[in-house]
């Protein structure tokens, strides 16, 4: 329901901008020509309507789980539910996840249990931005729940897999271990 809201809105918007951007071509009217940079603003306008209209069902979803979540100056949120004793991840690390991702649907389409953990290198862009940030606030043995708006997740493309245009995720992460990362 949330998505379809968040496609609605994003085909309203693009609908919107060409049809403000027509004009009505008949012999009694001049025909304006918009600039590029016409273009630039209302692309602009369009992105800040869609990132608040994402940021509001985020709010909704927090809500209605009745989370208590940290959001980062990215938008980011993020809590930390069982806390580990282990040392803390740094720019330089090479670490290993368990791991569930759903929509915020509640579709699960990734997870540990079924692709095996996840390992990557901190600061080499092999994983989601928002993945990454996250992660980095975390200590080996944390238990911890992400939700990554999209332009922290895979954006308009998704993946083309599972994850959708623009589809915000929701992880289930527990860092498992943290090692040197490889050149």
């Amino acid at each position: 329901m949330f998505l379809k809201r968040i496609i609605h809105t994003f085909y309203f918007l693009i609908i919107s901008i060409l049809l403000l951007s027509c004009n009505n071509n008949d012999n009694n009217t001049k025909v304006h020509k918009p600039k590029p940079a016409d273009y630039g603003q209302k692309l602009i306008n369009a992105n800040v309507h869609l990132t608040h209209t994402e940021d509001e069902l985020i709010e909704e979803y927090i809500s209605r789980y009745k989370w208590d979540m940290t959001k980062t100056s990215s938008g980011l949120r993020y809590f930390i539910y069982k806390k580990g004793n282990g040392k803390s991840v740094d720019k330089k690390s090479r670490v290993k996840i368990n791991f569930k991702t759903n929509l915020i649907n509640g579709k699960m389409i990734y997870s540990s249990d079924n692709e095996g953990p996840k390992v990557f290198n901190i600061g080499k862009g092999e994983v989601e931005k928002g993945l990454e940030e996250g992660i980095l606030l975390l200590k080996v043995g944390d238990k911890a729940k992400f939700i990554i708006p999209s332009h922290l997740g895979f954006g308009l493309l998704g993946d083309e897999k599972n994850i959708p245009s623009k589809a915000t995720l929701i992880y289930d992460v527990e860092l498992v271990e943290i090692s040197k990362q490889f050149k």
